[in-house]
C-alpha cells in the first residue's frame, strides 16, 4: 500500500483534498448536520432528551429559515 497523492494517467486531479483555509475550518455540510442528527437520535432516551441534546450541540434553528447553528 503506497501513501500519497493518487495521478490518472490522462488528468492531473489527485485524491488529496485541497487544504481548508480558517473560514472552512468550522463549516459543517448538510449531510454532516443530517448523520449527526441521526446519530443523537438513535441514542436519545425520549424527545425531551432528543430535543434538548440537538439544542446543546447547534444541530437545530428557533428559527426555520435558518440553518442550525453548527452550519453557519
Amino acid at each position: 500500500m503506497t501513501i500519497g497523492a493518487k495521478r490518472g494517467i490522462d488528468d492531473d486531479t489527485s485524491s488529496i483534498p485541497a487544504p481548508r483555509n480558517a473560514a472552512d475550518a468550522f463549516k459543517v455540510s448538510d449531510d454532516q448536520v443530517q448523520r449527526a442528527r441521526l446519530v443523537v437520535a438513535r441514542n436519545s432516551g425520549d424527545s425531551d432528551d432528543l430535543r434538548e441534546l440537538l439544542d446543546m450541540l447547534g444541530l437545530i434553528s428557533g428559527n426555520p429559515e435558518q440553518p442550525p447553528p453548527v452550519a453557519r
